[in-house]
């Protein structure tokens, strides 16, 4: 099967080790795209609730792709977020075509974009990191009972519902936090003269034009892999959302559930060895993706 050809791919909110994470899911969408870089924007690996009795190998076959990539030159730029926050200790470092900053400042086609993952912005975040942590345990039990639900629910031959998204659809606090969210987040990157910023951290996908008292911003999320299932995608000169849910191709796709049997940690060493990072380049770059220094 041909790939689909993108110029970026933008994923945050993975939360690889946790239940709610649909890691098979991003395996289809993965395997089904060609792209020329990738940005991981926050929270991909969940190393707030990660558990060695929780890693199935799907999870470990998506960081196994997201390395062949690298070692096939494609760059690879992880920008960590809250729940794995311990890697902005180690912003600065490149290994090949693996680069983690906590920010990144792109000229795309002309275009000042500015990425970042976004929980800077969260006040709970900046003042109550115990009550964060509280609330991601709460919401990956919701997710968890939100599955159980919606299994018993498509058995009764109905449609399925997500808790989550019906609390932050309704109650006021939640939709004026993400308004909140969205409002600085442009009123900053216009002071600071960007045309695009892009965030994770609310799993609220979106695209908009936003205008501030310094200009207008194209504001952009690209959501989540834990309830819809969404990325960021660059591509001949235009932005868009990508949604799992519409692309029946990648969900055709048959991602082969680790066929050799082989344990986390087998998986783990042939990743090394495939990954044996090529110091080289290839003279190929992107050439609508510049970072500025």
């Amino acid at each position: 099967m041909a790939k689909r050809e993108v110029d970026i791919v933008v994923l945050s909110d993975v939360h690889l080790g946790t239940y709610g994470c649909h890691a098979a899911e991003l395996l289809r969408y993965l395997k089904s795209i060609k792209p020329r870089a990738v940005i991981l924007n926050g929270d991909i690996i969940d190393i707030w609730q990660f558990s060695k009795r929780y890693w199935p190998a799907t999870h470990m076959m998506v960081v196994k792709h997201l390395t062949g990539l690298m070692a096939k030159d494609v760059p690879v730029y992880y920008i960590p977020g809250n729940h794995d926050e311990m890697l902005r200790r180690f912003k600065g470092f490149n290994l090949g075509a693996l680069k983690i900053v906590n920010k990144l400042s792109l000229k795309i086609d002309n275009k000042r974009v500015w990425v970042f993952h976004g929980d800077v912005f969260d006040v709970v975040m900046q003042n109550s990191k115990w009550l964060a942590r509280l609330g991601a345990v709460g919401y990956d039990t919701l997710i968890l009972i939100n599955r159980l639900v919606n299994f018993i629910s498509q058995k009764m031959g109905r449609g399925k519902l997500s808790f989550s998204k019906k609390i932050k659809n309704t109650v006021k606090s939640a939709v004026k936090f993400i308004n909140d969210f969205e409002k600085t987040v442009c009123e900053i990157a216009a002071e600071n003269n960007y045309d695009h910023v892009i965030c994770g951290h609310i799993h609220h996908p979106e695209i908009k034009k936003v205008t501030t008292k310094n200009g207008s911003v194209t504001y952009m999320n690209s959501g989540d892999w834990i309830e819809n299932l969404t990325a960021l995608e660059y591509d001949n000169g235009q932005w868009r959302i990508y949604s799992y849910a519409n692309d029946p191709v990648a969900q055709a796709i048959d991602i082969g559930k680790n066929k050799n049997k082989q344990s986390s940690k087998e998986m783990m060493e042939s990743l090394l060895l495939e990954l044996n990072m090529k110091q080289g380049r290839n003279d190929e770059k992107t050439p609508s993706l510049v970072a500025e220094g």
